[in-house]
């Protein structure tokens, strides 16, 4: 079956989640490179913006730094959001032209495919991090524990999630559910529409 007529679910849960957990760990080693083909290249291209935004938004915390680095952070933090957002649209996309045409008074599900691939990017990133802090030998004992007990709530929940999607997904095939893609209404980027950048 090629890429193109790949039905939506036909799509692998697992080697989605598995991608973003080796990716996960690969980037904190070396820079990104792209691998991935098809639905997975768009998977690890959004990944990659959250991965670039959850370091980002630890140096924006910083406060030893001076102001030039926080406004830099902030600045970064702005362009991997849109670049983001650009990729759960694109990944919506590959969905909607895949999925069946959805009948009047279908039910629609209130998050897209692609809204649930960006959660469970940042989820793996959480799962990520946590083990980090639960087995970081400066922290206190009780902290690693209690990082320990929330490592296995985020795992429980990435897992929950994944479920979802693939019923989803499944659901769509069947026709039972149906999503919008409701494209980008960003104002705040667009002189045309931002009052502090118009008034200028």
């Amino acid at each position: 079956m090629s890429e193109q007529t790949k039905r939506v679910d036909t799509v692998d849960v697992p080697q989605l989640l598995a991608l973003q957990e080796r990716k996960t760990d690969e980037w904190h080693g070396t820079p990104f490179a792209q691998t991935a083909t098809g639905l997975l290249e768009l998977v690890e291209e959004e990944h990659h913006c959250n991965f670039e935004l959850w370091h980002e938004e630890d140096k924006a915390r910083r406060e030893d730094q001076g102001f030039e680095f926080v406004y830099r952070a902030k600045r970064n933090i702005d362009r991997w959001n849109q670049r983001r957002n650009d990729f759960i649209e694109r990944i919506d996309t590959w969905f909607a032209e895949r999925a069946p045409a959805f009948p009047e008074g279908t039910p629609m599900n209130s998050e897209t495919p692609g809204m649930i691939i960006d959660r469970l990017s940042i989820l793996s990133l959480k799962v990520y991090h946590m083990a980090e802090e639960a087995e970081r030998a400066g922290a206190p004992a009780a902290q690693r524990d209690r990082c320990r007990e929330k490592l296995g709530v985020i795992r429980r929940q990435r897992a929950d999630l994944a479920r979802a999607l693939g019923e989803l997904l499944a659901a769509v095939a069947r026709g039972t559910r149906g999503f919008r893609v409701y494209y980008q209404f960003k104002m705040y980027n667009d002189p045309a529409l931002n009052p502090e950048l118009y008034r200028k």
